[in-house]
């Protein structure tokens, strides 16, 4: 049985973002906010650090790309875990659009053709993408016109269900043809 090695190293579709705190935090000024959200004002990250001690509160960067870096005084473990509580709800609402194959062939049936265009409305209906596929064998190379007509007969009737768009349109390389489509929204 083969190994695949190259799938174990994957990383994460939704890494948390990393924050810096308290001496972590490199800028020579920024923007400080308290815990209820209202502004200090900007001030040296020696400053910042004297009123986070003060309070008993971390100094967290929340914004490091503005100018000067946004920070807010709080918990440093109760704001990692609500970022990551709000990554994970995120990853929960999105849905990975797939793309699903069908394939066709030059000389494929009426019946045939009628199948594929409902497990294309299935598909549609999740919230996928069709990739429709032809395969030229022999003889079959030298009537791309003909493949081309069943991919448009397919279309013409899979639009007849939903406005189709087509994402990339028909290529033809090394004996295969294919198109990609999807829903129109």
């Amino acid at each position: 049985m083969r190994i695949h090695r190259h799938r174990r190293f994957q990383k994460p579709k939704f890494a948390a973002q990393e924050y810096k705190a308290n001496q972590g935090i490199v800028a020579p000024e920024v923007r400080v906010m308290d815990a209820e959200g209202l502004p200090l004002g900007v001030l040296t990250i020696a400053e910042a650090l004297k009123i986070a001690g003060e309070r008993e509160q971390d100094l967290i960067e929340v914004s490091p790309k503005a100018t000067p870096p946004v920070c807010r005084l709080g918990d440093y473990g109760q704001f990692k875990y609500q970022k990551e509580k709000e990554a994970r709800k995120q990853k929960a609402q999105s849905k990975e659009v797939e793309t699903k194959g069908i394939r066709l062939t030059v000389r494929i049936g009426q019946g045939d053709l009628d199948i594929r265009v409902e497990q294309a409305k299935k598909f549609f209906e999740q919230g996928d993408k069709i990739k429709a596929e032809m395969i030229l064998r022999g003889r079959e190379r030298a009537h791309t016109d003909m493949a081309s007509a069943v991919f448009a007969k397919f279309l013409e009737k899979l639009g007849q269900f939903y406005p189709v768009r087509i994402e990339s349109p028909l290529k033809s390389v090394e004996g295969r043809m294919h198109v990609i489509i999807a829903r129109q929204t």
